[in-house]
């Protein structure tokens, strides 16, 4: 079944107010530079971002866990949620590191343990020796992905798929494979990963309104299908710059933290891509001492430890790689160690531009074709 489309227009509102009045727990707002963020190179990122990424949908800063900059491209809104395509499987990851907390179960685990009654009838070594920790890193051994239909149940089709490698040593990005994790979750906690992460993550956080694909056998997608609002991103991303704690209370463990966001695997040797900085449990590495989650058509949870910031964005795009270029290029230089000055005019000028946003015309909303639906 078809993904959503994701929407193609424009046109901003916002930023260095009080927040909207219908937002559930919002994150602080501040000016840029009360929190040592320059506005003029927030605009110099927003008008480069609009310029040259087709197209944008929302953007928001976030540093020393203040929003200081905010834009959303009309019908794009605050209180609208966006899907988040495989940034959902940074999601999954989060619940199963709450599962392993709870004892529920151990990332060293053999997936086969967990379903013994959809295994093949004589399972391969590769397939005993697959691990949960290999569902999570991205290197179950598969040399293609499994393929799922509405006509098998989904975690038959993935056991009877081919393991041609030992797990643990071939990284090959598998959705399939973050599904398998969300139906871990759902077999040992007997409720779906939606319905697990609300009281666990979603209530303290005050996210709202999370809604979650699911397979036809009522299991959560996991590797994609999440739909939540631009702040809920940036929340999450707060979250785990914070190792995980949230108005002073463990939400998710350090350790946990810790593990997903370091690289647990190599996944390429070009040193001027995001993509082959090293993988680890459903979160990315990047250039810069950065990690992030992201999904197709470039929706990013960007966070960045040394400078203290997180950056959310959702957008249409194809050219993802462009669209992390420019938050080096434009972004990364903004950030100083100390407040600076208050400037009205730098900060006028940016709330002139944000203002002006519009997505160029002709532009065709990218769609992606994956099993389940809303």
């Amino acid at each position: 079944m078809k993904i959503p489309k994701l929407f193609a227009c424009a046109t901003t509102i916002l930023l260095l107010v009080a927040p909207p009045s219908n937002a559930a727990s919002p994150l602080p707002r501040s000016t840029p530079e009360a929190q040592g963020v320059s506005s003029a190179a927030i605009r110099a990122y927003v008008e480069a971002a609009d310029q040259q990424v087709d197209t944008m949908h929302s953007f928001i800063l976030v540093r020393h866990g203040h929003i200081v900059a905010e834009a959303y491209w009309n019908p794009e809104s605050a209180d609208k949620p966006h899907v988040l395509f495989s940034l959902s499987k940074s999601f999954t990851s989060t619940a199963v590191g709450l599962a392993v907390a709870e004892g529920k179960l151990s990332i060293d685990q053999p997936v086969l343990e967990f379903f013994p009654d959809e295994a093949p009838a004589q399972p391969s070594d590769h397939l005993k020796a697959m691990r949960v920790r290999d569902l999570l890193t991205m290197s179950g051994g598969h040399q293609t992905e499994p393929k799922f239909t509405d006509g098998e149940p989904w975690v038959k089709s993935f056991l009877a798929h081919p393991v041609e490698y030992q797990p643990g040593l071939h990284f090959l990005y598998n959705s399939p494979g973050t599904y398998m994790c969300s139906a871990i979750v759902q077999k040992v906690t007997g409720q779906s990963l939606l319905d697990y992460l609300r009281p666990r993550l979603f209530e303290p956080l005050g996210i709202e309104g999370a809604e979650w694909s699911s397979s036809p056998q009522g299991i959560s997608a996991g590797g994609w299908g999440l739909f939540l609002k631009t702040e809920d991103i940036a929340k999450f991303g707060q979250l785990y710059l914070q190792h995980g704690q949230w108005d002073g209370k463990q939400i998710v463990p350090a350790a946990w933290v810790a593990q997903a966001t370091s690289k647990q695997v190599l996944n390429g040797n070009d040193p001027t891509k995001d993509w082959n900085q090293g993988y680890g449990f459903q979160f990315w590495r990047c250039r810069h001492n950065v990690y992030r989650g992201d999904g197709a058509f470039g929706q990013f949870c960007i966070v960045m430890p040394d400078q203290d910031a997180v950056v959310a964005i959702t957008a249409d795009t194809k050219d993802m790689q462009a669209e992390l270029n420019l938050v080096w290029d434009k972004l990364l230089p903004a950030f100083q160690a100390a407040p600076q000055p208050p400037n009205a005019a730098d900060n006028t000028l940016l709330k002139q531009a944000l203002t002006k946003l519009t997505v160029r015309a002709g532009h065709t909303p990218n769609t992606i074709q994956l099993p389940g639906s809303k």
